[in-house]
């Protein structure tokens, strides 16, 4: 089923696949309805890791999952002019929005043909306002795989999906998703609200998880982030080994990252940006430090 040409304006949608068509959603919004796991795909050259991500997700719990191809539309954008030309200008070197969707479509007619479950699935386009195409896309998500790194709307989606839509977010790492998604889950634990939301957010995961390790850096002398990591694993109903250790000087990010490859950890969870994305940038905190250089996949919520 081909419709017209894809933007947040008309909800068409471009769905390809599908053995019924009679059958298949009308626009992106039918498609994501009935699908608790989302995988947006802005950048062709994580598309693969984020849809292998979204799979192994569902797979451990039994969800509904939806890829959605989302592009930045310049004539649709609600920002200055000198953005809209910053948003054309890209064209000339990564190609037009419609040609990265046509990258992305073939990536994912190739990524069905790998197992007989993928057949039904179809793959929508949704083109526009980044922000609006997020809310719209996202709105019934439990969770959204989505990278972090990349091209300007892979940039741009995962900040609004983190910050405006509040969404527990996949990151697959940037050296490409090797599985095992839930085989050793690492929690870096402090006990602050956004961790908290990210625990509940995530419990079917890490009840379907074979090993939980949580990780307690730079303790205080009362033992609360330990005593409160038992609490929260006890509420949730999660079985976890709980760890404490100091960073002897190291930032807690590299504590964390180091800890995770000396357990083989497949995926760690932590709670993001506490301190807000800027200050984190510009201070080089735990979340930007994990989101740049983790080679497993990342599961956070703000």
């Amino acid at each position: 089923m081909i419709t017209t040409t894809t933007n947040d304006h008309n909800w068409a949608q471009r769905g390809f696949g599908g053995p019924d068509p009679g059958a298949a959603p009308r626009n992106v919004r039918d498609l994501t309805s009935q699908a608790d796991i989302v995988a947006l795909l802005p950048d062709p050259a994580s598309a693969q890791s984020c849809l292998d991500l979204a799979d192994d997700a569902a797979d451990a719990v039994h969800d509904r999952i939806a890829a959605v191809h989302i592009g930045a539309d310049p004539l649709a954008m609600l920002v200055s002019a000198e953005e809209i030309e910053l948003q054309m200008l890209r064209d000339l070197e990564e190609g037009s929005t419609h040609e990265r969707f046509e990258r992305v479509k073939r990536l994912f007619d190739e990524w069905k043909l790998g197992a007989p479950h993928r057949q039904s699935l179809m793959l929508g386009d949704f083109q526009g306002d980044l922000r609006r195409c997020v809310t719209n896309v996202c709105r019934n998500a439990s969770l959204v795989v989505t990278p972090y790194k990349g091209n300007l709307d892979a940039r741009d989606v995962f900040h609004n999906v983190l910050f405006y839509e509040g969404k527990l977010v996949l990151v697959p790492p940037a050296s490409g998703y090797r599985g095992r998604l839930l085989d050793h889950v690492l929690i870096g634990w402090k006990p602050h609200e956004h961790s908290r939301r990210t625990m509940v957010a995530a419990r079917r995961w890490l009840v379907a998880a074979n090993r939980i390790t949580v990780l307690c850096v730079d303790d205080m002398p009362s033992r609360h982030y330990e005593t409160t990591a038992r609490e929260i694993c006890r509420h949730l109903g999660v079985e976890a080994e709980i760890v404490v250790t100091s960073s002897a000087g190291r930032s807690v990010g590299n504590t964390i990252l180091d800890f995770g490859t000396s357990v083989n950890a497949s995926c760690i969870l932590i709670g993001a940006f506490k301190h807000g994305y800027l200050l984190e940038l510009l201070l080089g905190r735990v979340t930007y430090r994990l989101l740049s250089h983790a080679n497993v996949p990342l599961l956070m919520s703000h």
